[in-house]
């Protein structure tokens, strides 16, 4: 066993440490090590450069921690860490779908991504997906998806239920599969920028500052000051549009289109303020490795605070409305509770932690510069329903609204980008960044030139979905609609 410690008190990137193991017993025994001493499960992948590894990464006290366990090269297994980490089994079973890798001691042996039409290691025909059924008396069964109603991507769901209220949901994904690691590999590090602000377009600054960490900590190239506070500028403002967006369709989803309307006009107010400011709606490539594509100028800085003011004024006053609102009362509190004791137990962090009493946030917990400067409170609640998701949500835009408002008058002068440095052979990197559902993973390798050999890009979601399968059961299947939006998870994030 082998550990290498990288920067560890530089407030640019996130701290990491490395373990390597050599066998799959150590592997287990250092996962289980990691489990005892509290560590959290983020996520799991394998690649085969320069040789056959599944890589594991895990938050602790003290940042991120990764674990590298070589597959057996002569048959093709790795050890499975589901038994310990059971949100770890749909990761596991997507290196399987990918790599043709099994998973030694894994539970469910479905597979995950392939629909069964991939020339890949899976057995299974299309169509062809064992749900797990519930049998009884008076039970039945309600197929939703995978092409639904509206605009949104595809997802199936199963739902076993028993008059109106649903004993168990099960999920099925991987219909937007896009394989942007396919796509990101043997390419020059810029051509990887356009593709990381597009994984879940909702989130593209948080994806953009969590690619450019993992390629500056590759490379070792040290943005300016000003670039990681427009950096946070550009964050907060994705935060707020997300968080306004969702309460919107929250209020909709309870039948007060009221709230819809209102809402969206406060984002769609944001929104064009961010072309006029940044240059596009979602911003999309305002953040780039060693920088920010656009500065800031100083005439544009009162424009961004009013923006603040109208923000803070129009929210308040929905909100006082949301609080008093009996419809929406009765639809949001008990409904789609998530048990805080399994949130703590699967470690789930972002607005569903949150709201389930986690505190855990990594602009507080891990902060990177500039939130060790200006920190940020954790929203927190406790009941783990839709009316804590809706009140997390709403402390969140008020936290970054403040942050705002103070961070604008002050911003540091100088450069706001700085020219890229060339890696060494076989470099790699990691970016770790709060987006707005939670926490965003990136894990960059680089050779000589600055040419991506292989690149993982997680999303929060890969913990949501499994989480709201344990959200739904004992509700009416009406609510279902309105649970799916308080957790609002993204397919296209999660089908990479």
């Amino acid at each position: 066993m082998t550990e290498d410690e990288s920067t560890q008190d530089d407030p640019v990137f996130p701290p990491v440490q490395r373990t390597t193991v050599s066998s799959g017993k150590d592997a287990l025994a250092e996962a289980a090590s990691i489990k005892t001493l509290g560590g959290r499960f983020l996520a799991l992948w394998g690649t085969e450069h320069p040789e056959p590894h599944v890589y594991a990464a895990f938050s602790d006290a003290d940042g991120l921690r990764v674990l590298r366990t070589p597959v057996d090269v002569k048959t093709g297994t790795f050890p499975s860490i589901a038994s310990l980490f059971p949100l770890a089994s749909r990761p596991e079973r997507t290196v399987r779908d990918v790599s043709g890798w099994t998973p030694e001691g894994l539970a469910d042996t479905r597979p995950w991504l392939d629909h069964g039409l991939w020339k890949g290691p899976s057995s299974q025909k299309e169509g062809d997906y064992p749900f797990v059924r519930v049998e009884g008396e008076g039970v039945h069964e309600i197929p939703v998806g995978p092409v639904h109603a509206g605009i949104i991507e595809p997802g199936h769901f199963r739902f076993q239920v028993i008059g109106e209220k649903v004993l168990r949901m099960e999920e099925r994904l991987g219909y937007t599969h896009k394989g942007i690691r396919a796509l990101a590999r043997n390419r020059p590090v810029e051509d990887v920028l356009p593709l990381s602000g597009r994984i879940s377009g909702d989130s593209a600054v948080a994806y953009q500052w969590a690619w450019s960490q993992a390629v500056e900590q590759a490379t070792q190239t040290f943005p300016p000051e000003r670039a990681l506070w427009l950096r946070a500028v550009l964050l907060e403002r994705e935060r707020i549009a997300n968080h306004l967006g969702d309460l919107g369709a929250l209020g909709n989803d309870a039948g007060f289109g009221f709230g819809l309307v209102q809402f969206g006009r406060l984002k769609e107010d944001l929104l064009r303020a961010n072309e006029r400011i940044f240059g596009h709606r979602y911003l999309m490539d305002a953040v780039i490795p060693g920088g920010v594509r656009k500065e800031l100028g100083e005439e544009e800085i009162p424009l961004l605070l009013e923006d603040v003011r109208r923000l803070r004024e129009g929210v308040r006053s929905l909100k006082t409305i949301y609080d008093e609102h009996g419809g929406l009362q009765d639809r949001f509190s008990g409904t789609g509770v998530l048990d805080p004791m399994l949130a703590g137990a699967w470690g789930l962090g972002g607005i569903v932690g949150r709201a389930s009493g986690q505190l855990l946030d990594l602009r507080h917990d891990h902060p990177v510069r500039p939130y060790d400067r200006e920190r940020v409170p954790v929203a927190l609640a406790k009941r783990g329903d839709v009316w804590a998701r809706v009140q997390v949500r709403f402390q969140e835009i008020r936290h970054s609204l403040a942050f705002l408002e103070t961070v604008l008058p002050a911003l540091p002068g100088g450069s706001w980008k700085a020219p890229l440095r060339q890696c060494g052979g076989g470099a790699e990197g990691f970016g770790r960044i709060e987006g707005f559902r939670g926490e965003i993973l990136v894990w960059a390798q680089m050779e000589r030139g600055n040419i991506v050999t292989d690149a993982h890009f997680h999303d929060p979601s890969w913990q949501l979905w499994p989480a709201l399968e344990r959200a739904i059961p004992g509700n009416l299947v009406a609510d279902f609609p309105l649970i799916n939006k308080s957790f609002n998870p993204s397919y296209s994030g999660h089908d990479l």
